[in-house]
């Protein structure tokens, strides 16, 4: 068990006792008791206890078979804590309350018939029917799209066997080790509950606080501070299963896995002050972005891929697959496709399936199992909890979008809407009515579990093997490009400079020296702040290789297909080089819009009329991939007066976009103060030019930009 630090009465913060401590010591150390029995009226008064005033000995670990074994149903402090919290909102989802779906198919176009008897992974070329709802976790139904947040990635495959859902995120890793922790995690990201702000945000004091005293956290708080938790859109991150499962073949073998959902797009994520902006713009994006792929016929597609390994493997890790704030390595243990997701119908009613689709861990089919990673445990007891709370009883398989495509049959009757009931006198089993008795078990074809096992005292503790907080947390930022290091110091930086406390601030500061010397300093410069005493460790920083497969810029799109160019517009454009570069875009798989001073469009200089699908003040550059300026001389003129077509300019070249353009839009970019256009602007002066400019637009941005428009980057090299 790692170090858990607390306040003493001195208010100076120290290390809680490892996992082999004695519990009652640890307990009474933590309160700041010593190790005296003795309690006063107003220690009592301040001990944590159970809706039933049952006083808590330990509200960090579930009770669970060893310290490596499995939680323990007989938990009635985590059962509790677990059910209040799925209880707390109605109707809308606690976290994951904003999501976007659609529907599609997986083809399986590699048998893994030899480790699992899940007939979805054992018949290459089958086709099975998905439903995919993509989320945010923090903000409530009405936040906005680009929040800094880890994005959920749940899939419901309906298979032959009943359905299997993959309740993952955008991210392989999550903030806790035991779900004990998941309604406190959630409580302090969520908004204040004084003053119920900050929506969608983790910038302020409670969630820094939280995260400062759980060493665990910090390997995902560097991912959430990295761009990966503001991707260009649902189309261009990755999905993960985040746990350990098992696959069990015909024989009963037992083989581990880990799932992994690769975008055909490409990584990309869009920068800071982008986001903030397109929030302003366009608070749908991701929404709107996914729904105009799927209604161009650019379906979105992700490999699914397996990270499969035995325990001989696991117990050769330098550290432990079961826990959920660690990843493997893909050098590791390298991933391997077997499938393809296509998503290639929206949804007919946004409530009726996006609103009401219930995912949960629990939903496992023959051949897959779960592995004993507490969090995946602490999962499975409470999702079942939380679609009963929402949907309003337990019929909500009779939705048609949580339905199984295959036959269902039991004696479970009755409830809240219930739509069918078993038919005959039988409901009740065993019975002696033969074949009109109803179903009977199959023990050939039916679900095992894999008979692991199971060992050790009963006990609240966490393994010795979960207490390194920071290797991989390191590794993870090792792993990064220069620029990709530098917006996750600008985003901590950013972050801790909206939390009011300094203690605070300082403390988050101590976790980073032990992740890295220099990012630690960044932060401290950038907040003004004497760099702190390193926090303590339960286990020192291990030098652990980069792993090249973490890095967004690394494993970006070589292509511009499926992205989106804004091009700017007058009376007087060229009809040639705007019909060239629209050639161009339409060859590569790419999408535009006209931007134009009126909605109703611009009359080029041959008399076509072109209509608008944005005005310039509705239509801002940071809602593109790449822009194209391309005024007349005249419409310039009027252009260089206008806040907006400044803004337009100026926005792209900040975040380090491709700018392509004519020679009178240089008047605009004066006016917007871009004096010193560089090789991210491609002149635009004959047709054939446009071809040329989608090829320097396949590297997405112009990254060597952001080393001369933003101070903080001056000592950073341009990446390769």
């Amino acid at each position: 068990m790692g170090t858990r630090s607390s306040k003493s009465d001195s208010g100076k913060t120290k290390a809680a006792p490892s996992a082999k401590t004695d519990q009652a010591q640890s307990y009474a150390e933590a309160q700041g008791h010593g190790g005296e029995t003795h309690q006063s009226t107003d220690d009592l008064a301040r001990t944590m206890t159970t809706q039933q005033g049952v006083p808590i000995a330990d509200d960090q670990n579930s009770l669970r078979a060893g310290e490596r074994g499995p939680t323990l149903l007989e938990d009635f402090i985590l059962r509790e804590k677990i059910f209040h919290f799925d209880h707390e909102r109605i109707p809308e989802r606690v976290v994951h309350a904003r999501g976007y779906g659609a529907h599609g198919v997986f083809e399986l176009t590699e048998s893994l018939a030899d480790y699992t008897r899940a007939d979805v992974l054992s018949t290459v070329g089958q086709q099975t029917e998905v439903f995919v709802r993509f989320s945010t976790v923090a903000g409530n139904k009405g936040s906005m799209d680009l929040a800094r947040d880890v994005r959920g990635f749940a899939v419901k495959f309906y298979t032959k066997q009943g359905n299997w859902d993959i309740v993952g995120n955008n991210i392989p890793v999550f903030f806790i080790q035991d779900p004990i922790k998941f309604p406190d995690l959630v409580h302090a990201v969520k908004q204040e509950p004084d003053r119920a702000f900050p929506q969608a945000q983790s910038a302020h004091d409670n969630y820094w606080d939280f995260a400062s005293l759980s060493p665990e956290a910090w390997h995902m708080v560097m991912w959430q501070m990295s761009d990966r938790t503001i991707p260009r859109s649902f189309r261009t991150m990755e999905g993960f299963g985040v746990h350990s499962f098992r696959l069990v073949d015909a024989e009963g073998k037992s083989t581990f896995v880990k799932f992994h959902w690769k975008p055909h797009q490409g990584l990309q994520s869009v920068l800071w002050n982008e986001a903030v902006k397109i929030n302003g713009a366009d608070p749908d994006f991701h929404r709107r972005d996914l729904w105009q792929a799927i209604e161009n016929g650019d379906f979105p597609q992700w490999d699914l891929g397996v990270q499969l390994f035995d325990q001989e493997t696991a117990d050769r890790l330098p550290f432990d697959h079961l826990d959920s704030t660690k990843l493997i390595p893909e050098e590791e243990v390298p991933v391997r496709i077997v499938g393809t997701m296509t998503l290639n119908r929206n949804v007919d009613n946004f409530f009726a399936a996006t609103e009401q689709v219930a995912f949960c861990t629990q939903n496992v089919v023959p051949g897959i199992d779960f592995s004993d990673d507490p969090l995946l445990h602490g999962r499975n007891f409470s999702y079942l909890d939380t679609q009963l709370k929402r949907l309003g009883g337990p019929n909500f398989t009779h939705i048609p979008v949580n339905a199984p495509r295959c036959p269902v049959m039991n004696f479970q009757q009755d409830g809240h809407m219930a739509m069918h009931n078993p038919k005959g006198r039988a409901n009740y089993e065993p019975n002696s009515w033969g074949p009109d008795g109803g179903p009977r078990e199959n023990p050939t074809i039916g679900y095992r579990s894999f008979p692991a096992e199971v060992q050790g005292t009963k006990q609240r503790i966490r393994a010795e093997t979960f207490a390194d907080h920071y290797s991989q947390a390191r590794q993870f930022f090792i792993s990064q490009m220069p620029i990709e290091q530098k917006h996750i110091g600008d985003a901590l930086v950013f972050e801790l400079s909206k939390v009011e406390r300094v203690d605070i601030r300082a403390r988050a500061v101590s976790h980073l020296r032990l992740i890295d010397e220099g990012l630690a300093a960044t932060v401290a410069d950038g907040l003004g702040l004497d760099l702190p005493e390193p926090a303590q460790a339960a286990k020192p920083t291990l030098e652990l290789p980069p792993s090249p497969k973490l890095s967004i810029l690394g494993n970006a799109p070589e292509d511009f297909k499926g992205r989106k160019m804004g091009i700017l517009l007058t009376d007087g454009s060229s009809a040639e080089l705007f019909a060239a570069l629209t050639k161009a875009l339409d060859a590569e798989g790419a999408l535009y819009e006209v931007v134009a001073p009126k909605i109703g469009g611009v009359t080029l200089d041959d008399g076509t009329k072109v209509p608008a699908q944005q005005k310039i003040d509705g239509g801002p550059s940071v809602l593109y991939d790449a822009v194209a300026v391309l005024p007349s001389k005249a419409g310039v003129a009027m252009l260089a007066k206008d806040a907006t077509a400044k803004d337009f300019v100026a926005d792209a070249f900040a975040p380090c976009k491709f700018i392509g353009h004519t020679e009178a839009a240089a008047t605009l970019f004066q006016a917007a103060g871009v004096t010193e256009p560089d090789d991210g602007f491609i002149a635009l002066a004959k047709a054939k030019d446009a071809k040329g400019f989608i090829v320097q637009c396949r590297s997405l941005r112009f990254w060597a930009r952001e080393l001369r428009v933003d101070l903080d980057a001056a000592a950073l090299k341009a990446p390769a």
